[in-house]
């Protein structure tokens, strides 16, 4: 098969390498598209990976191949997204079924071989059948929709409940609860994938004072697609967007702050244009040590500020009985069952089944496997506007 192996650092080269054999639990998927995230190009031109050889690639979608012995045999042929995060399910985190917070987890596409490639191979328990209609670009933005999902839906326990039912709040006690009901401000900062498809869900359920923050001429374009109007977007390159949000917020700042950036000047500039007991959800990685100045971190104490930190998305497939009862979780168990929740993959599928999201909107590139160099290239340099660059097959 051909595949994007990345050697060390800026050393990316397609290269001819054997079809990997899936293993018990295990299943061989054929790549049909895969799209590179913000994360992968410093993997790539910065940091490096964890090791080395290592294809890239945890945005991604295909078919099912083949299955290792052990697994279900009528996979084979079914459509597939795939949740790129292998926990342990043996720490603390994994116990509870919060497998985003695996204390010693595996990765697909950092840790070890991901999607950029003709094949590639994924254990059984990550795999997401596909509904009809849903096609495999569309599939391979499963991950950044759930990780928007999640940092959502950490900020609104109330959208954890499933479509049309009601759902009893006060099993989130302690956490904070936004109600649709009242007429909140949100802003969001950073219209990168993430940034774009939050505000997408934000407005699918019922949220329209959004304030949004960029820094491109072609994201302004995208929002008006959401329906949100001009005077709702600030470029943050025509002035001070710090004055910008005081004078639509009339002073009082947002009730709901995501910062999806990761710098410390726009952690600042969240935690400073905050109202009163609001929320600041931090979503963007950092790309530096983050510092606060002392007036700052005063505005986090004197106006009570909740922060929430949001990572990756929940995926919580219940175990076996048998392995609940392993593990002395079977009481759980039982009760995450009754929930009215789902996960995060599973409430995306459920809105892109209904078209109620509709993510190929942001897909601005499309390359082959050949050239998908190409779209390194131009998220490394920033050399054309882009969102969602994707490799289809």
């Amino acid at each position: 098969m051909r595949a994007w192996v990345l050697h060390g650092i800026g050393d990316i080269r397609l290269e001819h390498m054997p079809v990997p054999v899936p293993k018990a639990g295990e299943a061989l998927v054929r790549v049909k598209a895969a799209g590179i995230c913000g994360s992968d190009i410093p993997r790539i031109y910065e940091t490096g990976a964890h090791k080395h050889p290592l294809i890239p690639g945890h945005e991604f979608a295909g078919v099912v191949e083949s299955v290792g012995a052990g697994a279900d045999e009528s996979l084979p042929g079914k459509p597939v997204g795939v949740f790129p995060l292998i926990p342990c399910g043996k720490c603390g985190p994994c116990r509870n079924w919060q497998y985003e917070m695996c204390r010693n987890y595996n990765y697909l596409g950092s840790r070890t071989d991901g999607g950029f490639a003709e094949y590639v191979v994924v254990p059984v328990k990550n795999l997401v059948t596909l509904p009809d209609g849903v096609g495999y670009a569309e599939a391979a933005m499963l991950e950044p929709m759930a990780v928007a999902v999640h940092a959502m839906r950490r900020v609104f326990p109330e959208f954890r409940g499933k479509e049309n039912e009601k759902y009893e709040t006060e099993i989130f006690q302690g956490e904070l609860v936004h109600s649709r009901e009242k007429d909140i401000t949100v802003a969001v900062c950073g219209l990168g994938t993430i940034g774009l498809l939050l505000i997408h869900f934000l407005r699918e359920r019922g949220i329209r004072n959004i304030l949004a923050i960029g820094n491109k001429d072609y994201q302004k374009e995208m929002l008006k697609q959401c329906g949100l109007s001009d005077i709702s977007y600030w470029d943050s390159r025509k002035g001070d967007v710090g004055a910008w949000l005081s004078e639509i917020t009339e002073g009082a700042g947002a009730d709901v702050f995501f910062e999806c950036v990761g710098k410390n000047e726009t952690v600042s500039l969240a935690v400073n244009h905050t109202g009163s007991g609001g929320t600041v959800c931090l979503v963007g990685n950092p790309h530096s040590d983050i510092a606060l100045d002392r007036d700052v971190y005063w505005k986090i104490l004197r106006n009570q500020l909740t922060l929430i930190g949001t990572w990756n998305s929940s995926f919580n497939r219940v175990p076996d009985n048998e392995v609940a009862e392993k593990t002395g979780r079977q009481a759980i168990r039982q009760e995450l069952e009754r929930w009215p929740q789902q996960d995060d993959w599973q409430y995306v599928l459920e809105r892109l089944k209904g078209r109620k999201v509709q993510p190929g909107k942001l897909i601005s590139h499309r390359f082959s496997l050949e050239n998908l160099e190409q779209g390194f290239q131009i998220m490394r340099d920033k050399s054309e506007d882009f969102v969602k660059i994707m490799m289809c097959m």
